[in-house]
C-alpha cells in the first residue's frame, strides 16, 4: 500500500528571491534520491514561505522492492588462466563483493566476456531509508548564499528551528545541526506564533490556516492579486501590472494583506519611471494609474499581517515613501544643472573596467562601431546615432542614477528631453540599453538598435580580448544577454550585415586593450555567438535542420534564420527523409569535394549522363532562388535530382580504377554537393 511523505523545513526568515529555486531544487533533490533509491512514486510538490520550505510526495511504497544487482569485475580472460582456474583478480573481486570465486558467474557485453557477481539485495523499510536521505537532501539545498549558526557543523540559507518529517503519519527520525525531526510545525510568527502537531499533509494545510499561515506561493500570489486589484479600483484607479513585483512580494509574507496609501501630488513633477522605480525597488510598493494611465499619487503595499488599524500602517509607509520621493525630487532638480553633454567629459573619471579603461573610452569604441553600422544600414540616422552614442552614458555620472541605478538611460532620456534635444536621440538614450532581459522589449528605432549593438558587441569583444570568458557558471558581464540582444535585434530588424565585419571592426577598435591575440578572440568571439544563435533557434525549429544550417554558414544571421526556418519547414514533406538520405551518401563521398570542371567526354555510364543532365537544368535557378533568399523553392529545386542521384549510386561506381574517371565522377557530386551546400550540411540531418 502506498503512502505519504511530508516535510517541512521551518527557518528564521529566508529572502525571497532564495525560495523559488529552493522549491524546484528540493524537488530535484528528492526526486534523485528516491529514484536511486528504486521507489516508485507519484506526485512530488513543495511549498515555500519565508519561514518554511516544504514537500509532499503521493504513492511511495511502505517497502522497498527487492533488487537482483551484477557487479562487473575483470576480464574473462585475466580472471582466469588457460586452465580455467581463478587468478588472483578473479579472487580479489569476489573477496571484494563478498562471494565466492564458485559463484562467480561470466556477462557477456559489447567488449567480450567478463566476470560479474550477482547478489539479492532485499528491500528495506521505507522510514529506515528515508531516514537518511531526508538529512541529506536538506544539507545538499544549494543556496547563492548559506550560513552556519551556533557551533553546528550544518548549513542552511538561514537558522533552522524545527522539521517536521512524515511517513505515512509516523515520525521519520533523524537530526539535523540540534534540531531533532518531529511532527511539530509552527504558525505566523506575529499572528499566531505557537506550535501546533501535523498528522500529515490535508492536516498541515488545514491547521496552517487556523494558523494564519498560507504555505502555496501560487495561492498567495493569487490572494495578493486579488486584494491590490480591489484596493486600486477602492482608491478610483487601476492596478499599474507588475508581474515580476508580484512574484516576489508572495514569498515576502506568509499572511497576505493589501492596504492602500498617498503621497503628495507635487512628486508627480518627477519622472514617472523614477517613482515607480523608488516605490517599487525600494518599497515594493504597486503603483496605481488613471483610465488614462497617468500615474496617481497612491500606491499599495503588502503587509505580513492583519492589522487592527491600517492607518498607522499607511502612516508609516507614506512616511518612509514621502523621503525617498523627496530625495528622488532633489536630485532631479540638481542634475538639471547641468547639461548631459557637460557631463561626458566626466566620464574620464569613471572606470569602465579596469584593463579596457573607462566609460569614455568605450563610448568614443562604441560610437564609432555604431557609425559604422549606420552607414552600412541606414546612412540617414548617422549623425542621430553619433550623437546618441555621445550622450548615452552621460547620465551615469548624475544624482539620480547614482541613488537610484535602476533608471540609468531612463533619466538620459529625460534630460535630453529637457535640454530640448532632438526627441529621436532621447528616446534612442534609453532604448540603446534593450533588450535588458531574455525574451524582453527591442530598441524600437534604428538609432536605438544600432547603439545598442554597438555598445553590446564593444563589451563582449573587450572582455574576451582581456580574458573576461563566460564560463559555465559565471557570466558577470552578463556576456550571454549582450549576445542574445544582438541576435534578437538583428533579427527582429532584418539586418543584413556581416558579423564576421562587425567583430572585426570592434576587434580594430579594441586594439590597444586586447591582451591576448586579435586573430584568438575573433575566433572565440564568433563561436560565442554561434552557440547563442543555434540555442536560439533550437528552441523554435529541430535541431538538426539548426545544425545543418548553421554548419553552411551564420555571419548573416538572418540568412541563416531564413535557410533554417526553410529547411525545417522542407522536413515535413513525405518525401523529405529518402531525399536527405541521398544528399548525404554525396556528402559523405566527395567530403571536402573535387576542384575541376565536368567532362562529358569521359562519362562511361549512361546514368552519369543523365545525372550531369538534370544537374545542368536546376543549376541556374537553384542558384538564382538561392541568391534571392527564396531557399524553400531552391530546395524544391535541388529534390528534382534525386531520382538521377539514385540511379547514379545504384549504377555507377564511384571510386573507378582509372583516375581520370574516378575524378570526374567525384566532380560531378561536387557539384551537387556544393548546390545544397550553401543552404545546409546535409550530412548533419538526422536519418
Amino acid at each position: 500500500m502506498s503512502k505519504e511523505l511530508f516535510l517541512e523545513i521551518g527557518t528564521e526568515e529566508i529572502p525571497a528571491g532564495f525560495l523559488p529555486k529552493a522549491m524546484a531544487d528540493l524537488e530535484a533533490l528528492v526526486t534523485k534520491e528516491l529514484t536511486a533509491a528504486r521507489l516508485g512514486f507519484g506526485e512530488v510538490k513543495s511549498f515555500a514561505t519565508p519561514r518554511r520550505l516544504a514537500l509532499v510526495v503521493k504513492e511511495i511504497p511502505a517497502v522497498q522492492p527487492d533488487a537482483e544487482i551484477t557487479a562487473l569485475g575483470p576480464a574473462k580472460n585475466i580472471a582466469f588462466s588457460a586452465d580455467g582456474s581463478p587468478s588472483k583478480a578473479a579472487e580479489g573481486f569476489a573477496r571484494g563483493q563478498g562471494v565466492a570465486v564458485s559463484d562467480l558467474t561470466l556477462v557477456a557485453t559489447e567488449k567480450g566476456e567478463y566476470v560479474a557477481a550477482v547478489k539479492k539485495e532485499s528491500g528495506r523499510p521505507v522510514p529506515d531509508l528515508l531516514a537518511e536521505i531526508l538529512p541529506r537532501v536538506i544539507t545538499a539545498i544549494p543556496f547563492r548564499k548559506s550560513m552556519r549558526w551556533a557551533d553546528y557543523d550544518v548549513r542552511f540559507a538561514r537558522p533552522v528551528h524545527w522539521v517536521v518529517a512524515l511517513f505515512d503519519g509516523i515520525v521519520v527520525p533523524f537530526a539535523f545541526g540540534a534540531v531533532q525531526s518531529g511532527n511539530v510545525s509552527r504558525g505566523h510568527r506575529f499572528m499566531a506564533n505557537q506550535p501546533f502537531p501535523v498528522r500529515d499533509f490535508a492536516h498541515y494545510l488545514e491547521e496552517c490556516e487556523r494558523h494564519f499561515v498560507i504555505p502555496d506561493p501560487e495561492r498567495r500570489k493569487e490572494t495578493i492579486r486579488r486584494e491590490i486589484h480591489r484596493v486600486a479600483k477602492a482608491a478610483g484607479g487601476h492596478l499599474l501590472p507588475d508581474e515580476g513585483l508580484l512574484d516576489e512580494v508572495a514569498f515576502l509574507c506568509e499572511y497576505p494583506s493589501a492596504v492602500h496609501g498617498t503621497f503628495p501630488a507635487e512628486f508627480l513633477k518627477v519622472p514617472r519611471e523614477v517613482l515607480i522605480t523608488s516605490m517599487r525597488s525600494h518599497q515594493r510598493y504597486f503603483s496605481i494609474v488613471d483610465d488614462a494611465g497617468r500615474l496617481m499619487p497612491g500606491f499599495i503595499t503588502i503587509n505580513n499581517t492583519l492589522t487592527e488599524d491600517p492607518s498607522v500602517v499607511v502612516k508609516g509607509n507614506e512616511r518612509v515613501l514621502r523621503a525617498r520621493l523627496s530625495d528622488a525630487r532633489f536630485f532631479f532638480e540638481e542634475d538639471q544643472k547641468v547639461k548631459l553633454a557637460s557631463r561626458v567629459e566626466s566620464l574620464k573619471n569613471v572606470v569602465y573596467q579596469q584593463k579596457l579603461g573607462t566609460s569614455y573610452e568605450k563610448m568614443e569604441r562604441f560610437r564609432a562601431l555604431a557609425e559604422g553600422l549606420a552607414t552600412l544600414l541606414n546612412p540617414a540616422v548617422k549623425e542621430q546615432v553619433a550623437r546618441t552614442a555621445f550622450l548615452c552614458k552621460a547620465d551615469l555620472v548624475t544624482g539620480m542614477v547614482g541613488e537610484f541605478p535602476e533608471v540609468q538611460g531612463i533619466m538620459g532620456r529625460e534630460y535630453a528631453l529637457l535640454e530640448g534635444e532632438n526627441s529621436e536621440v532621447a528616446a534612442a538614450i534609453a532604448e540603446h540599453y534593450l533588450p535588458t532581459q531574455a525574451g524582453g522589449e527591442l530598441p524600437a528605432s534604428d538609432i536605438g538598435a544600432f547603439v545598442s549593438m554597438a555598445d553590446k558587441l564593444d563589451t563582449i569583444c573587450g572582455c574576451f580580448g582581456v580574458g573576461l570568458i563566460p564560463t559555465g557558471s559565471a557570466d558577470p558581464y552578463a556576456l550571454r544577454r549582450s549576445a542574445l540582444g544582438i541576435i534578437n535585434i538583428v533579427l527582429e530588424k532584418g539586418y543584413r550585415l556581416s558579423l564576421d565585419a562587425a567583430v572585426d571592426r570592434a576587434l580594430e577598435l579594441l586594439a590597444a586593450k586586447l591582451i591576448r591575440p586579435a586573430a584568438e578572440v575573433r575566433g572565440d568571439v564568433l563561436e560565442f555567438f554561434r552557440g547563442r544563435f543555434v540555442n536560439l533557434m533550437a528552441d523554435r525549429y529541430p535541431v538538426d535542420a539548426v545544425d545543418a544550417a548553421v554548419a553552411a554558414g551564420c555571419g548573416d544571421l538572418v540568412d541563416a534564420a531564413a535557410r533554417i526556418a526553410a529547411l525545417a519547414e522542407f522536413k515535413n514533406r513525405p518525401d523529405f527523409e529518402p531525399l536527405a538520405v541521398a544528399f548525404k551518401r554525396v556528402c559523405n563521398i566527395v567530403k571536402e569535394g573535387i576542384d575541376r570542371p565536368v567532362d562529358a567526354a569521359l562519362f562511361q555510364e549512361p546514368a552519369e549522363g543523365e545525372l550531369h543532365k538534370a544537374l545542368l537544368s536546376v543549376r541556374a535557378d537553384v542558384e538564382a532562388r538561392t541568391a534571392a533568399g527564396d531557399y524553400l523553392a531552391a530546395l524544391a529545386g535541388i529534390a528534382a535530382l534525386k531520382g538521377a542521384v539514385d540511379d547514379f549510386f545504384d549504377k555507377v561506381m564511384v571510386m573507378a580504377e582509372d583516375e581520370r574517371v574516378r575524378l570526374n565522377r567525384l566532380a560531378l557530386l561536387t557539384g551537387i554537393a556544393r548546390l545544397f551546400g550553401s543552404i545546409a550540411d546535409f550530412a548533419k540531418i538526422a536519418a
